[in-house]
């Protein structure tokens, strides 16, 4: 697990071993440590909602930048719902987007543009279609994993962009894990048929359950990968509203490079 982390320029980065081979795309998954933000935000917090210094808040997304070798970061607003930004190359006026810009996924085609979902606890998922050089970061709270963002997400990128799902590359980044995903009033808020992934009494396993979205949208078994760290349990490493409530978010972002090939 530890060799799945990267130090670079103070920055400590989770990421993918099924993406690390790939030159033509960035990715990573942002510790808290390091950073400017201070007191519940300690370390590397990019959100500008949760009632932080903006100083401070812009001194990271900067930071984060630059790990990027200093790549534009693309922001949406977050609703936890299903709806997702397309961000797509057009070859008579330029980049254009297809969307609202507000929504829990984001796709693209275009160089340079680094999508960040912004996450404590939620599950950061990046995916890469190496085949046409498309990539998608998808913020999937337990709302979103319920309505299936993330297969929604898949179907998007093979009806605007022609990937082949079996080609997609995935990974589900630190989030609650089953040790920590509890519902006391599960009854409520979880559909029946979502129940076979109920662990404990009141615990569920939302990373099996992602796992299971993936494959059913036609991504292969073995292109997928879990990162099996809980936010909850590693508040040292990363931000979770369930284990602080009052606190930052951390940064899951993946682009391709501006010297790549891609459309």
């Amino acid at each position: 697990m530890e060799s799945e982390f990267s130090e670079q320029n103070s920055l400590t980065v989770y990421r993918f071993p099924n993406l690390n081979g790939y030159t033509e795309i960035h990715h990573g998954v942002f510790t808290r440590l390091s950073g400017f933000s201070k007191g519940p935000f300690q370390g590397l917090n990019i959100s500008t909602t949760v009632g932080d210094d903006p100083t401070d808040t812009a001194g990271n997304r900067r930071a984060i930048s630059r790990y990027f070798d200093g790549n534009e970061l693309v922001f949406i607003r977050q609703v936890h719902g299903s709806d997702i930004v397309c961000l797509k190359k057009d070859q008579k006026n330029g980049p254009a987007i297809h969307d609202e810009k507000t929504g829990d996924a984001m796709i693209t085609n275009i160089l340079g543009k680094m999508l960040v979902v912004q996450v404590a606890d939620c599950q950061p998922v990046l995916l890469f279609d190496p085949g046409q050089k498309v990539v998608a970061a998808v913020h999937s709270g337990w709302r979103g994993s319920l309505r299936n963002i993330i297969g929604k997400t898949v179907s998007s990128m093979a009806d605007h962009f022609d990937c082949d799902p079996e080609q997609i590359i995935a990974g589900i980044g630190p989030s609650l894990g089953p040790c920590c995903a509890e519902f006391i009033h599960y009854r409520k808020e979880i559909p029946e048929s979502f129940w076979k992934y109920q662990k404990t009494e009141n615990h569920f396993d939302f990373w099996e359950l992602s796992r299971d979205q993936l494959q059913e949208a036609g991504i292969r078994a073995n292109n997928i990968h879990i990162s099996g760290l809980c936010t909850k349990c590693r508040s040292d490493l990363f931000f979770s509203y369930r284990s602080q409530k009052i606190t930052g978010r951390f940064a899951g972002a993946i682009g391709l490079k501006t010297g790549s090939n891609g459309s």
